[in-house]
């Protein structure tokens, strides 16, 4: 069931540090060209569109195309993954409640041995020391820990400018932030394990190659963004389905339903949700929809 927003209001996991809304960028690298798609229904009528986004981006990026101006001008409502993105409060409130459990063991045990060095290494780079993990549970210290590998800000992810921007116009969500914390909070303790595994793995990639994610974002290059849908935290079978492929099926059922009503909606998620054999465009299409990507 889709949650309606009315205002702009949570942020999705990797945010928990949030900064203030920022403007919308007015002109566009030449080079951009994000996933945006416009969906169909069976009698040619177009339903609503589909945008990737993604979650951090820095000052000067320029992204908006035509064809994203086009489709957040048409549509009558925004659907987003979580609709609330700047009460730090409820955010923070929410995370701890999941979060943290007593008698855990150390985090460093947590790992293979193979990983225990580079742990340390990145709770160092992120200032912190293993008692600070003391009470919290796997998932969780791997989303605290995912900050070390990010690049760019929150306050420019394209899911909060598009919020602030949508202004009067309803806002929808598929989970929200409770709903989408319980996701990570439900998986088994070894899926949780291999969730902070794979944090480290693409920490130590973004090292390598800090722009490679943001790049494949802005060019909408879709063989490279699959690629991430299957590295890092998502090389994991369970944690993979869990985080991907599942998620797509209840948001295709509650999509399906929205779509069935008048106002068309713009849906922006993350941009790995829009790319495979699993994702959010294959699944409509088995339902009778036909998704095509727009030119820029």
């Amino acid at each position: 069931m889709i949650a309606r927003r009315v205002t702009s209001a949570v942020a999705f996991f990797g945010a928990l540090a949030l900064a203030g809304c920022s403007e919308a960028p007015t002109e566009v690298d030449p080079t951009a060209d994000p996933l945006v798609f416009e969906i169909t229904s069976a009698n040619g009528h177009v339903e609503g569109w589909l945008l990737g986004t993604i979650h951090a981006l820095p000052d000067d990026a320029k992204w908006r195309t035509p064809a994203i101006t086009d489709a957040i001008e048409k549509a009558d409502y925004l659907l987003v993954e979580v609709g609330n993105l700047d009460d730090r409060d409820a955010i923070a409130e929410t995370f701890t409640m999941l979060a943290t459990s007593p008698g855990q063991t150390g985090l460093s045990s947590r790992v293979s041995p193979q990983f225990r060095d580079r742990l340390t290494a990145v709770m160092k780079e992120a200032d912190r020391t293993p008692s600070d993990f003391d009470a919290t549970e796997t998932w969780a210290a791997a989303l605290i820990l995912a900050r070390v590998g990010a690049t760019g800000d929150p306050a420019n992810g394209v899911d909060r400018v598009l919020i602030e921007e949508f202004g009067n116009r309803e806002v929808r969500e598929f989970e929200g932030a409770l709903g989408q914390l319980r996701i990570f909070d439900a998986l088994a303790e070894e899926d949780q394990r291999d969730l902070l595994e794979g944090v480290i793995v693409e920490i130590e990639a973004a090292r390598e190659q800090p722009d490679r994610l943001r790049s494949a974002w802005l060019t909408g290059d879709v063989r490279e963004l699959e690629k991430f849908t299957r590295s890092g935290i998502m090389a994991d079978p369970e944690v993979r389905d869990a985080l991907l492929v599942r998620r797509n099926e209840r948001w295709t059922n509650d999509l399906t339903e929205a779509l069935g009503e008048p106002e068309k909606p713009l849906v922006a998620v993350g941009a790995g949700h829009l790319v495979g054999p699993d994702s959010l465009p294959a699944m409509l299409e088995t339902r009778g929809y036909t998704v095509t990507r727009l030119a820029r």
